[in-house]
């Protein structure tokens, strides 16, 4: 093997229907040519997202706490929202969810890492990046229904490490963020 790596391919696609439409994602079915098979798979098309690890400039990352519906829990997470703003870069909509959220900017952005949240259920990928250099943003932003009660931490990367690490924190998109913050740090020395 010279380099590790996801090796992207393309099926041919035989049919492909909107099982449902919904307000963020919808649910599609596609028919495809395995092989000498055709296989169904149903999945979540996801328009992707844009999350920050931001620290500040004694080593703590921001973090969130907010109720989400399907797992029922409030949990911990790193700022973050949808691409859902048509011709709008990840980068971009990172800055735009700093602000909305967590109410400041960065000086510095550094691409992080790009995960596919549920390869088998879904679509999304999320771009990470890393945000330092933090001021306010100037103005606060009008949150509603679950951001309306955001939680805002700021915690020792360690810790946060720490909690991934114990199973503390579950958020898949925390856990990559935070450990590839703190591998990226280490290599930084």
């Amino acid at each position: 093997m010279t380099e590790l790596r996801d090796e992207p391919v393309s099926y041919e696609v035989t049919g492909s229907d909107l099982v449902y439409r919904g307000r963020v994602w919808d649910v599609r079915s596609d028919t495809v040519r395995y092989g000498d098979r055709e296989i169904v798979r149903q999945y979540v098309a996801h328009p992707g997202a844009a999350a920050i690890v931001a620290l500040d400039e004694t080593g703590r990352v921001l973090l969130i706490q907010q109720y989400r519906h399907p797992i029922r829990h409030r949990d911990w997470e790193v700022p973050a929202g949808l691409l859902d703003v048509a011709g709008e870069p990840p980068l971009e909509t990172a800055k735009r969810e700093l602000a909305e959220e967590a109410d400041l900017r960065a000086g510095r952005w550094e691409p992080l890492v790009r995960i596919f949240t549920t390869p088998g259920g879904n679509d999304e990928i999320v771009h990470l990046f890393l945000a330092r250099d933090l001021v306010p943003a100037g103005e606060a932003f009008a949150r509603e229904d679950e951001e309306a009660d955001i939680r805002l931490e700021w915690v020792p990367l360690a810790d946060a490490v720490d909690a991934v690490l114990a199973g503390r924190m579950r958020n898949g998109i925390l856990a990559a963020g935070v450990l590839a913050a703190a591998e990226r740090l280490r290599r930084e020395g």
